[in-house]
């Protein structure tokens, strides 16, 4: 090989690829299109329900006097252990903290037939299934119970919820 037949590369022009407007154009429609979808998305979720539902809240929230607005007391009743029923011979167990939201001005009232509601809750707790505690729904269907029992041992509008704190099941 001779040393005219080398070729210098550095020399070459190489031709740079075009780039495509269209590609830039595409990612920056997609960037535009993510924006306003979680903008449109945040402001969906944010405005808070109907304005009407909302501005009657805020008006009657207005109007109650200073020391009635968050008056309503929270309860806390000791746990509670109950064996659940089940059709085999294993033993299972469940555990319940709860808290009772009692009406405005009822809180003593409340507080002295606590062991009557704890009676009353008895007989449909031991009564539970495991299955009946499976799924999101199950705990609904319990608090409802749970605030039937209270409102008859304790009687109307004494309670206004029963909040759960733990639901266990071993």
């Amino acid at each position: 090989m001779s040393s005219d037949d080398v070729i210098d590369i550095t020399a070459v022009d190489v031709p740079e690829p075009k780039k495509s407007g269209r590609k830039m154009l595409v990612i920056g429609g997609a960037a535009v299109l993510a924006l306003l979808a979680g903008g449109g998305g945040a402001w969906w979720f944010m405005r808070g329900g109907d304005s009407a539902e909302a501005s009657g809240e805020h008006e009657a929230a207005a109007e109650a006097p200073e020391g009635e607005a968050g008056s309503s007391s929270y309860i806390e009743v000791p746990p509670m252990i109950v064996n659940l029923r089940g059709s085999d011979s294993q033993a299972r167990f469940l555990k319940l903290r709860f808290i009772i939201v009692a009406a405005d001005g009822k809180t003593d009232k409340v507080k002295d037939k606590l062991p009557a509601v704890l009676d009353a809750l008895q007989p449909f707790l031991r009564e539970l299934r495991p299955d009946d505690l499976n799924g999101s729904a199950a705990v609904f269907r319990i608090k409802e119970e749970m605030m039937t029992r209270a409102t008859q041992a304790l009687g109307a509008g004494m309670v206004k919820d029963v909040l759960i704190q733990d639901l266990v099941q071993q």
